[in-house]
């Protein structure tokens, strides 16, 4: 089974308990329906085990195939250097079918995130490398397609449903 070779660390942003008993991380990336679809998943998921699980997301954009991905996964860096990461994490996957340039003006507007200094860390690739830094850690940890998900630096290679994941969660808390 595939391990995790970047440590959870101050490059990555964490959701939930710092000191959780139990890391969830995944690859992903904002334009990919899989992912998508995963969303919502990781939400109830993480209700379900409240403080006893912290959530990661890394980037993981499959550019040859999704145009707007490497775009999304630098906005939402962006909105990370403001300290709002997960608030544009979220309106992404939320609007994902609308990904594009003019969505990311109107996010940014929303998160009253200056639009022009996006803009500009956009034309300027300014978060290219943390998204390429995230991008080969997750080639490393043999991430070939997303999402990804890696439980206590387990890659979960099993069915990607809320049963079939909780109880690979409630084991590595067991354990």
């Amino acid at each position: 089974m595939a391990t995790l070779k970047v440590s959870v660390g101050d490059q990555d942003h964490i959701q939930g308990n710092v000191k959780a008993a139990c890391t969830l991380v995944e690859y992903g990336d904002y334009e990919c329906p899989h992912c998508g679809a995963a969303y919502p998943l990781v939400k109830q998921i993480q209700r379900h085990f409240g403080s006893k699980l912290r959530f990661i997301f890394r980037n993981f954009p499959l550019t040859n195939i999704h145009a707007n991905a490497q775009a999304a996964a630098e906005v939402a860096e962006f909105a990370g250097s403001k300290g709002q990461f997960w608030e544009m994490h979220d309106l992404l996957f939320e609007n994902q079918d609308r990904l594009g340039n003019a969505l990311f003006v109107e996010l940014a507007q929303e998160l009253k995130i200056d639009a022009t200094e996006l803009q500009k860390a956009l034309d300027n690739k300014t978060f290219e490398a943390h998204v390429r830094a995230d991008f080969s850690g997750g080639v490393r940890s043999g991430v070939n397609g997303t999402p990804t998900f890696f439980i206590d630096n387990q890659r979960h290679d099993g069915p990607m449903d809320y049963s079939t994941i909780v109880a690979k969660i409630e084991q590595a808390l067991a354990s």
